[in-house]
């Protein structure tokens, strides 16, 4: 190859380089300027996140309100329940401050094509709507937040239900210019009411009685179990003579309600539908520090398994709960003899701090006073127990054909009710031994096996006769 022709290469070469970085240049500017927010703007344009009173969240065939009144957030849905308060601002600020990461010009029509299609019945391709309302019930923001980015890119990803998902394709109604790629997936986010609740629920501390009464019968007793103090094990009202409790089945109870939660709150509406009220118990719970918590439990009608997914887990048995609580708590300390000046000021702090605590306990446990919460069935196990279940069973007699150690089963030699024959380890004199008998044995009768044919033998020469011996010789 000459000179001159690598010279006119080279010269190619940087015409294709210079063309491509101008293409892509002006792809690029044309790209960024037919959406209205750039790539590093937020997605939202002075969004007034504190200004929002009103969240409205809907998916395929789910929806949760979000209403803030006197500074608390509630769940319309769940009869105004209290919301999760935390969840609530950190999506609002999270949806402040998220910027755009690529915007994509696309007409509305085009948004089925991101997970956002409004006529879908499938919650993955329909979206979720957000409408953000103020006070005065204006709009403030309109959003449908579509597939996660991995999932609509990668089909792997789609199927994992989009694990390492690292951000999501969002629309604003008040934007037509396009949908944009944000860096967040709100992970919070959901049209689901009892995911928005308040987890706050029952935390029974250093129980000191429990009763139960029988199914329907809530004046009945059907076990009642008392202890003096925290650490003491559990005793049963009225036992009889050689009853005694199983620790096995008392052990739960200590511990009962410490890290309890709840699945639902039930409307009132929705109780009919779903309690078996004939199995209702009624329980009582008294603690040492002075609460005292009455409790209905009732089992639930079991849920029907889905008909679209044949391999999904049987539903899980589901309790009603509903809760009063009372307290006594002590005004002032009792004193101690003989305390030291420094003694007690350090126990009339403690003293005002636990008081403190357990007044703000009381305010927050006396809210749940008309609500129906629905629980999982591990929540109550314990309760359910009847009073049989609780005694400790008596170790069941040795099985016929066991004997006992010392002795032979009946048919053995010294296999009768005394024990072994005289002279063996462990047996008693005067037992008559009967005579020793032969063990039988299965013997197999040898097998006769014919002898192998022989071959017959060859004839061996006879020898010639010889001459006649002479007389004499």
């Amino acid at each position: 190859m000459s000179k001159r022709q690598v010279v006119v290469l080279w010269i190619l070469a940087i015409l294709l380089a210079a063309a491509a970085f101008f293409v892509r240049s002006g792809n690029s500017k044309g790209f960024e300027s037919k959406t209205q927010r750039a790539r590093g703007a937020t997605l939202l344009a002075d969004f007034p996140a504190t200004e929002v009173a009103k969240i409205e969240v809907k998916s395929a065939d789910k929806s949760s309100t979000l209403v803030r009144k006197d500074g608390k957030w509630t769940v319309a849905e769940r009869e105004n329940y209290p919301a999760n308060t935390t969840t609530i601002n950190d999506f609002l600020r999270t949806l402040a401050e998220v910027k755009v990461t690529d915007g994509i010009e696309a007409e509305p029509s085009f948004a089925p094509r991101f997970g956002m299609d409004p006529a879908a019945t499938d919650e993955k391709e329909r979206g979720t709507d957000v409408v953000l309302s103020n006070d005065a019930g204006t709009e403030l923001a309109r959003l449908t937040l579509g597939k996660n980015l991995e999932a609509a890119s990668d089909p792997m990803a789609g199927m994992m239900g989009g694990g390492g998902a690292s951000g999501r394709f969002v629309r604003n109604h008040a934007d037509e210019s396009g949908v944009y790629k944000v860096s967040e997936v709100f992970p919070t986010l959901t049209a689901e009411p009892q995911r928005w609740l308040d987890e706050a629920f029952l935390k029974i501390e250093k129980i000191k009685a429990i009763t139960v009464s029988p199914a329907a019968k809530p004046t009945e007793v059907a076990w009642k179990v008392t202890r003096a103090d925290e650490v003491a094990e559990f005793t049963l009202e009225g036992s009889k003579a050689g009853e005694a409790l199983d620790s096995n089945a008392t052990s739960p109870l200590k511990s009962l309600f410490s890290y309890a939660r709840f699945d639902d709150v039930v409307s009132k509406d929705g109780i009919d539908k779903i309690a078996k009220p004939l199995e209702t118990k009624t329980v009582k719970i008294e603690t040492l520090e002075g609460f005292t918590y009455t409790l209905t439990v009732t089992p639930t009608e079991a849920e029907k398994p889905k008909e679209n997914d044949p391999e999904a887990a049987p539903p899980e048995e589901a309790f009603l709960i509903t809760a009063e609580v009372a307290a006594e708590i002590p005004a002032e300390r009792k004193k101690e003899d003989k305390e030291s000046e420094d003694d007690a000021k350090a126990k009339d702090k403690a003293f005002a701090d636990r008081k403190a605590e357990l007044e703000k306990k009381l305010a927050t446990e006396k809210a749940f006073a008309g609500r129906t919460f629905k629980v999982s069935r591990y929540v109550v196990e314990a309760l359910l127990k009847d009073r049989a279940a609780l005694i400790k069973q008596p170790e069941a007699p040795a099985a016929a054909g066991n004997p006992a150690p010392g002795r032979l089963p009946p048919g053995f030699p010294g296999g009768q009710p005394g024990g072994l024959p005289p002279g063996f380890p462990g047996g008693q004199p005067g037992v008559a031994t009967p005579p020793v008998r032969r063990p039988v044995e299965a013997v197999t009768p040898p097998i006769a096996i014919p002898p192998l044919e022989e071959e017959p033998a060859e004839e061996q020469p006879k020898p010639e006769d010889g001459p006649p011996a002479e007389n004499g010789q």
